[in-house]
């Protein structure tokens, strides 16, 4: 177990690049660095990284391509920095699965601040403890022991940011669930207000656990409040 969590930059601009290297150890956390998408994916499947910082324009290989890549083989938390600041590519960035968003320019102590909320949630405990070990609602299971999610007996990959999502809808299993309290429960207080993010992870739910994501079985909108999970052991009209 590392003494200092590992963070692994990946920016193909020098100054930025130094800046990051430099913040990011003087808060005490190991750096790797990587100037282009090949690099990086090189050192995160070398080193594992506990986190990952991602610049979207990069040579040789392009952020997103990068992100796509990194999503398919690894749980850790992506940050994504970029100066690339309009609402589609955030909304493309996470939907592709990071965890935040980041704009460039931005200032050192909102990047600390992100990068310990991301390291906290990923590091985090499932929502709460649970007299029962294992959850079934219809074809969907939660094993809270080993924290294993299968639809139909078919096993489901989830980052972490997903399954604390997941498992806290099902801590409330046919309740509705505001927007601010799921961001605040998942992400924590300073997301209340990102509903971006909510939106994107609720989507690459859906994709893994619905059979049909545009018309979901489990994850029901409740418009302008929240989401709810339906209750799928009951009659076929509940929910």
């Amino acid at each position: 177990m590392r003494e200092s969590p590992l963070i692994l930059t990946v920016e193909d601009e020098p100054r930025i690049s130094r800046y990051l290297r430099s913040s990011l150890q003087m808060a005490g956390y190991d750096v790797l660095v990587a100037g282009d998408g090949v690099k990086a994916l090189e050192l995160v499947q070398e080193n594992r990284p506990d986190l990952v910082l991602l610049d979207l324009g990069l040579p040789r290989m392009g952020g997103f391509e990068v992100l796509e890549h990194i999503r398919k083989q690894f749980d850790m938390p992506v940050i994504v920095l970029t100066a690339l600041d309009t609402e589609d590519d955030k909304v493309k960035a996470l939907m592709m699965g990071a965890d935040d968003y980041l704009p460039k320019p931005f200032g050192n102590r909102e990047l600390q601040a992100r990068i310990v909320a991301v390291l906290r949630r990923y590091q985090a405990a499932e929502p709460a403890a649970k007299k029962e070990t294992v959850y079934q609602n219809g074809g969907l299971r939660i094993d809270y022991s080993t924290r294993q999610v299968t639809i139909d007996g078919s096993a489901v990959h989830l980052t972490p940011t997903e399954y604390r999502l997941l498992a806290t809808m099902a801590e409330n299993t046919n309740r509705v669930l505001t927007h601010d309290y799921l961001l605040t429960h998942v992400w924590g207080v300073e997301y209340s207000d990102d509903v971006h993010i909510l939106r994107a992870t609720i989507w690459r739910l859906r994709q893994k656990i619905e059979h049909d994501a545009a018309n979901p079985h489990y994850i029901l909108n409740e418009p302008g409040i929240g989401y709810r999970l339906a209750n799928r052991n009951e009659s076929p009209s509940a929910g």
